[in-house]
């Protein structure tokens, strides 16, 4: 650009010196002279010198006019790229809270499910306690029941005739565990009075017979009635004892199967977060 406008003004002033030249010498005759050959090759120089530096110039033009439109444009999308580092910075730190999130729910079902398979464990190892307990008490009462109910009958049986077979369902009353010792010692006494005095007697003694074992008759009813209510208790309470027990577990199973299900889930959703 510069060349071309240094080259116009060396045409233009060669043109001016010539010029005057021309005029001095006053040259009246008719043709093209050299010195006017040189005018007309330098004013061909000067349009060209024009047309180049007028070509330089709209190419100059263009040339700024893409690079004003590319720095609009850079901006522009540096200014984008920049908002999508701020929303992403943005998203990563959402997502980070969240995983950090999930990791604590995570956890706290893990401790949740471990204390509620460990109740499981000690409500199953107490049950199984109270059902031996049960089952040991129940037989003891379904004993006794059967050996009072045996020996009220062999004596209501026997109240007149003396035979030795009832005494040996009364005296089996003394090997029971839930049989009162005040009573075993009543049963005792009445076999020991009762067997000393012989298995031959006359009506007097036989009228006392049966008012001293209607008395002992009358012992062990109240025992078997008493024995029969503590064994219908007995079975309420292991019935209350066991629907109690199945109720826990089905609560405490679904405790755990909800929990599970719902740390599964967080689980899944914590790596798809992390994978985002």
């Amino acid at each position: 650009m510069q060349r071309v406008l240094a080259m116009a003004s060396f045409l233009a002033l060669a043109m001016c010196a010539l010029s005057h030249a021309v005029a001095s010498t006053a040259v009246a005759r008719s043709g093209v002279t050299p010195v006017q050959k040189v005018i007309e090759l330098m004013e061909g120089m000067l349009a060209k010198g024009k047309a180049e530096k007028h070509d330089e110039q709209v190419q100059f033009a263009a040339y700024k006019q893409f690079c004003d439109d590319t720095t609009i444009e850079k901006k522009r999308a540096i200014a984008e790229a920049n908002e999508k580092i701020e929303v992403l910075k943005a998203d990563i730190e959402k997502y980070t809270a969240t995983a950090a999130k999930l990791t604590e729910e995570i956890a706290a079902h893990d401790e949740d499910i471990s204390v509620w398979k460990g109740d499981q464990k000690a409500a199953t190892k107490v049950r199984e306690l109270e059902k031996a307990d049960y089952d040991a008490m129940h037989a003891d009462y379904s004993e006794s029941i059967d050996a009072l109910e045996r020996a009220i009958a062999a004596l209501k049986k026997q109240a007149y005739d003396r035979k030795q077979s009832s005494f040996v369902q009364v005296s089996a009353l003394q090997k029971l565990s839930l049989i009162p010792e005040s009573a075993k010692r009543a049963i005792d006494a009445f076999i020991q009075d009762e067997t000393s005095e012989g298995l031959e007697v006359s009506a007097p003694e036989a009228y006392g017979f049966e008012f001293q074992s209607h008395g002992v008759i009358e012992m062990l009813e109240k025992l078997l009635d008493k024995f029969m209510a503590e064994r219908t208790d007995l079975e309420k309470t292991e019935m209350n004892s066991k629907h109690a027990y199945d109720m826990l577990m089905q609560d405490l199973t679904a405790q755990i199967e909800q929990a599970t299900q719902d740390r599964e889930e967080k689980a899944e959703l914590k790596a798809k977060t992390l994978q985002a």
